[in-house]
């Protein structure tokens, strides 16, 4: 069962991942950085986040590619983060196992609200 306050962020961009991490942690959510795909994949792994924020445009595995893996182990909410406003980007995104789409640039307020939303979605855990 994936933690509910944890997130894993996925950015290559340091502003940015330091951005999101901002946006963040202020509200409650403990903030595992990964600065490629291969490592984000590893935090996914350890932290199993209730979601995961992930670039779509990295060297090296591109945001699809990263998503398809977490998708193999884990069920973490996902929302792709995009500098493309593209409705094929979007299709591609979530037929990679993404649940929500976000372009950048983005409000705080909103990166915040749909992170909160993915991580409202999550099944109630076993009270026992």
């Amino acid at each position: 069962m994936p933690n509910p306050n944890v997130v894993v962020v996925i950015e290559d961009d340091v502003d940015i991942r330091s951005l999101i991490i901002a946006i963040l942690e202020p509200h409650g959510f403990s903030v595992h950085p990964a600065a490629d795909g291969l490592s984000g994949i590893e935090a996914v792994r350890r932290g199993d986040p209730a979601v995961t924020t992930l670039d779509v445009s990295m060297p090296g595995l591109d945001g699809f590619a990263t998503a398809r893996r977490i998708r193999e182990f884990s069920e973490t909410r996902i929302l792709m983060v995009s500098a493309r406003v593209d409705a094929t980007e979007e299709r591609l995104a979530r037929e990679a196992g993404a649940d929500d789409y976000l372009t950048k640039p983005f409000r705080p307020r909103e990166l915040r609200a749909r992170v909160q939303a993915l991580a409202d979605e999550l099944p109630p855990g076993d009270e026992g």
